[in-house]
Parts: C-alpha cells; structure tokens; sequence
C-alpha cells in the first residue's frame, strides 16, 4: 500500500504532519492516531501537509473534522497544505474549505501559523 506518515515538531505546540499517497479507510485510522497523539502533546498550531498525497477520501475528512473539533476546544487550529487541484476541489465541494486555512505550499503555512503564533518560520 503507497502510504507515508512524517510528525515534525517546530516548536513546543506547532507541528507539521506530511502524508504521502493514498488517505483513505485503510490508512486514515493511523492518521487519526498521529494527530490525536499531537494534540494530545500539547500541539495547539497543526498543519497537516497533503503535498505528497495523491487521494483523500470521507474517511480522511472525518479525521480533520475531528481534529480542527478537538484542537478549537483548547484554543487552537488545524491548517492544511494541498496544491493539488483534485484535492483541493473535494474540501470545496463539501464545504470544508470555509472550516480550514489552505496553503498552496509548506513554507506559506508555516510561516502564516508562526506568524501567529509568534513562532519563527523554519
């Protein structure tokens, strides 16, 4: 199966999640682990980078819905990074576009969510 998880940490409560091939029922469950596990660890900035990733499906978008729902009660946020016009038009279509921050690139995001939380970009 083509799938990839990385967790990087850039400061006490930001981290970047990058995932790479395919999202959906078979791997979102461990995507759903890494991110409860993050936020379990204090990460309140989160960026989940769909760069490297070639399909998402529900599964996926119930994963970050619960996320960004956990992350809002302790005053954080869920941003993500996706070029891809395929997967940027599911996010679109449901609507879920309104709910989350979308960065074209990796280093945009960073620097957006450091700005914001006064951590510096990497």
């Amino acid at each position: 199966m083509n799938f990839d998880i990385k967790t990087e940490q850039l400061s006490d409560d930001t981290y970047v999640i990058s995932l790479a091939g395919e999202v959906d029922l078979y791997t979102a469950p461990e995507f759903k682990q890494q991110l409860l596990e993050v936020i379990g660890q204090g990460g309140t900035e989160v960026i989940v980078d769909f760069s490297g990733t070639t399909f998402i499906d529900s599964t996926t978008l119930g994963v970050l819905v619960g996320g960004v729902k956990r992350l809002r009660s302790n005053d954080g946020q869920l941003s993500l990074v996706c070029s891809d016009r395929n997967i940027t038009k599911i996010f679109e279509i449901t609507g879920l576009d309104r709910v989350f921050t979308i960065y074209s690139t990796r280093n945009e995001a960073v620097s957006k969510v450091g700005a914001a939380g006064g951590v510096p970009p990497a």
